[in-house]
């Protein structure tokens, strides 16, 4: 569950409120959104996992991208599983870095959907979706602390996040582990800096990315 589904549900839920989404279902129709939690699960989760013993780790993946995410009559809407993300990220992504950081035979910088999440998180964090349009967001007891590291970082001005997300991504209480040790605050960065291109950057990169 750590490794496997609730990863993929932060990542929808934080795009799905920059891209107007209002229900997990709707999302597994989009192609890149598709790409983004089938790569966190099957490519960046999936060669760390813990097997239970009790269910294959595939075929839970298998189950929950098949039949879980896409199922219409369980009324996930991504608004209500952003709620408290600063709570979740730690285990939700930072438990698979540590995985590869643990692990001599990986390296955490390879990690591109991750990262790329994760970034998406911190320009949902801006309270403004890809249309350029104001945006609520989820309620979580670091907004105010998040939001007040992330000023003056602004859609339009993708050089505004540069020197600016050291004090969240080395927050080893927010993630677990300290983002820029594991090799990937630039990457994060660079995603950040990327979706603040203007309205449709989100998708673009998205596109970019992923395919």
């Amino acid at each position: 569950v750590t490794t496997c589904l609730n990863p993929l549900h932060t990542a929808l839920a934080v795009y799905g409120c920059l891209l107007g989404y209002n229900s997990i279902a709707a999302e597994m129709q989009d192609e890149q959104l598709v790409k983004l939690v089938k790569t966190i699960g099957y490519v960046e989760g999936l060669p760390v996992v813990v097997n239970p013993g009790i269910i294959d780790p595939k075929a839970f993946i298998d189950e929950v991208v098949e039949q879980r995410l896409p199922n219409p009559f369980i009324p996930d809407m991504p608004q209500r599983i952003a709620t408290d993300t600063s709570q979740k990220v730690a285990i939700r992504f930072g438990e698979t870095i540590k995985s590869y950081i643990a692990d001599p035979a990986k390296d955490p910088a390879t990690l591109n959907a991750i990262p790329l999440a994760i970034a998406g998180w911190l320009r949902y964090l801006l309270a403004v979706d890809d249309e350029g349009k104001e945006m609520p967001v989820s309620s979580d007891p670091m907004l105010a602390t998040l939001q007040a590291e992330l000023s003056g970082v602004e859609l339009g001005k993708p050089e505004s996040c540069k020197g600016k997300l050291d004090g969240i991504l080395q927050n080893e209480v927010l993630f677990g582990v300290d983002l820029k040790k594991a090799g990937l605050a630039e990457k994060i960065e660079g995603f950040l800096s990327e979706m603040l291109a203007g309205p449709g950057a989100v998708r673009a990169t998205l596109v970019k990315h992923l395919g």
